[in-house]
């Protein structure tokens, strides 16, 4: 598999505002390989009053396959009850994406924090739990939280964790603001990168901490052939997902997103 034959894969947040029907048929109609859903996909339709078995049926009669699935955030670094409620929670994620055919399930930081050791402990349970399910788990850093914001930071607390069934998923966005853009992640080995995301990064200081200022491939400052090339040589096999929550996007018809981004990403990978 080379960079022109990744599945590209959209994820949700990039028309958040759309609600899980209308964001499947976006996906599908602009052609997008797969999706990328999130938890709160499924929270915000069981919130309008679907249970989970006809969530799961709506994702299947769409015809989308469903490459990655998130689960709920707050597990790496929860303590007590909380930790145990989350790990329940991750439970029904799993047993979700074994439903869906979706291979690997990941989780970001949150909102919340706590020690590297805390997360590596966390993150050896989630991984426990997901391969209890013959599934992978990947964690994501974010460039603006207060522990986990590096790539080198989430190797340590991989490494700690060390566990076959878990590793990282890297974003393009995220690597950018950590300055770990362009080939920035070339000590990362192969095998350790489950997943990938990407969106572009605008030449001005991010705002919040969960960032809604990221822009199509091509908009911004990423140096995409070092990324895509350093992912090509690695031999990354796994989707690539068009991660872009921005206002912006969110005020247009979600089709209309949907085939700027995916139009986008071709031309890039077309070199």
């Amino acid at each position: 598999m080379t960079r022109n034959t990744w599945r590209l894969a959209l994820h949700t947040w990039t028309i958040d505002t759309t609600p899980l029907a209308g964001a499947l048929a976006a996906i599908r109609d602009a052609g997008w390989d797969s999706a990328e859903l999130r938890y709160v996909d499924f929270e915000r339709s069981n919130a309008q009053g679907m249970d989970n078995a006809a969530i799961l049926q709506l994702i299947k009669d769409s015809g989308v396959k469903v490459d990655v699935l998130g689960t709920e955030y707050g597990l790496i670094f929860a303590e007590g009850t909380e930790r145990d409620r989350l790990l329940a929670s991750l439970e029904l994620t799993c047993s979700n994406a074994v439903a869906l055919g979706c291979p690997m399930v990941m989780i970001a930081p949150g909102q919340n924090t706590g020690t590297p050791q805390t997360a590596a402990a966390n993150l050896r349970l989630a991984a426990q739990t997901a391969a209890k399910h013959g599934l992978r788990f990947a964690l994501e850093f974010n460039s603006q939280h207060p522990v986990l914001n590096s790539v080198a930071i989430a190797r340590a607390i991989l490494a700690e964790a060390n566990h076959p069934a878990c590793g990282l998923l890297l974003d393009a966005y995220h690597l950018q603001r950590s300055g770990a853009g362009g080939r920035g992640f070339a000590e990362v080995p192969a095998k350790d990168i489950f997943a990938f995301q990407f969106s572009d990064v605008p030449d001005t200081p991010p705002t919040a901490r969960r960032p809604t200022d990221r822009l199509c491939p091509g908009k911004g400052i990423v140096r995409w052939p070092e990324v895509f090339g350093l992912l090509e040589e690695k031999g990354y096999r796994g989707p690539i997902s068009y991660e872009a929550p921005n206002p912006v996007h969110w005020e247009r018809p979600p089709l209309d997103t949907a085939r700027e981004g995916l139009e986008a990403t071709r031309s890039l990978l077309r070199g």
